[in-house]
């Protein structure tokens, strides 16, 4: 690829809306490979996520961002302040909200905060409408992209809009790169997404996953990988250890085929369950995480 440095457009672009409108699948979509993980149960997305994707034209940089909710402890806080911090240092804000359930106060929220920077209305979902779905009130329908992330529909669109609203720009990472992630971030996220899969409710919200060690054994073309499950209550680690170990066993199943694709070798894969009592509250647990308060 050829990139000319008088019409190269590069720039950075969040992805904003509630819990559950679909921008971890919007962001897989467009890159065409999964960095993202993605559940039906509310506030997967814990912290920014960069999508990058590059083509002779240019290079943007996606922000998935957690969804916007009223948080219930500092984890959660944390989450919001990533979101609506990312929208000021975006080049383009993507407000993308569920075409199916309409759209409401917290997108106008977020139409209005954005400031003068340049936005883009994304109503995701289309495939679930029967009915041709008109802009919102007071959204110009020049800036006003219905799609699909599940089965691609309007996306090639959007991507077109995105550039033309880019400044030219210089290429930040290089062109076969897709996330600025390490992967023991990606594989830790891939091992939540499998316990989201799997487990009962009242889980999700008080799992995280810590690698301890990520270690490439060329001799056996191998990645050793040593996770801790951290819960907040003995209740739940019982949950997902589940009867004579067969939960935790099904999500190492689960998550090592995951990561194997990803990281391309086989996978062994050592899955601890330890209980943090409060750690969404605890500031130096969440930094440890990785999941505190930017400064």
């Amino acid at each position: 690829m050829t990139c000319k440095a008088d019409t190269f457009k590069s720039g950075f672009i969040a992805l904003l809306g509630r819990p559950n409108v679909g921008k971890s699948t919007l962001l897989n979509a467009v890159l065409q490979q999964k960095i993202a993980i993605v559940s039906p149960k509310p506030q997967t997305t814990r912290t920014l996520i960069r999508g990058i994707y590059t083509t002779d034209q240019g290079q943007i940089i996606f922000v998935d961002t957690p969804g916007i909710h009223r948080p219930k402890h500092r984890l959660g806080e944390h989450m919001v302040f990533k979101a609506k911090r990312s929208m000021g240092d975006a080049d383009v804000a993507l407000i993308i909200y569920d075409a199916s359930q309409g759209w409401g106060e917290v997108e106008e929220e977020l139409q209005r905060s954005r400031g003068e920077a340049p936005y883009l209305v994304v109503a995701n979902k289309i495939d679930l409408l029967t009915e041709r779905l008109l802009p919102p009130d007071g959204v110009d329908s020049k800036l006003f992209f219905p799609v699909s992330a599940l089965t691609g529909g309007g996306l090639a669109e959007l991507v077109t809009a995105i550039f033309a609203r880019l400044p030219v720009g210089p290429q930040y990472y290089p062109t076969d790169s897709v996330t600025d992630q390490p992967e023991r971030v990606i594989a830790a996220e891939l091992i939540r997404e499998s316990i989201l899969e799997l487990t009962r409710e009242e889980i999700p919200h008080s799992v995280a996953v810590e690698v301890e060690e990520f270690k490439y054994r060329p001799a056996k073309n191998l990645t050793a990988i040593r996770a801790v499950i951290y819960v907040e209550r003995l209740s739940q680690r019982k949950i997902i250890l589940g009867h004579k170990g067969t939960m935790i066993k099904n999500i190492g199943i689960s998550a090592r085929g995951k990561i194997e694709h990803f990281v391309g070798t086989q996978v062994y894969l050592d899955l601890w369950v330890k209980v943090k009592e409060k750690w969404r509250d605890t500031e130096g647990t969440l930094q440890n995480l990785g999941l505190g308060r930017e400064t």
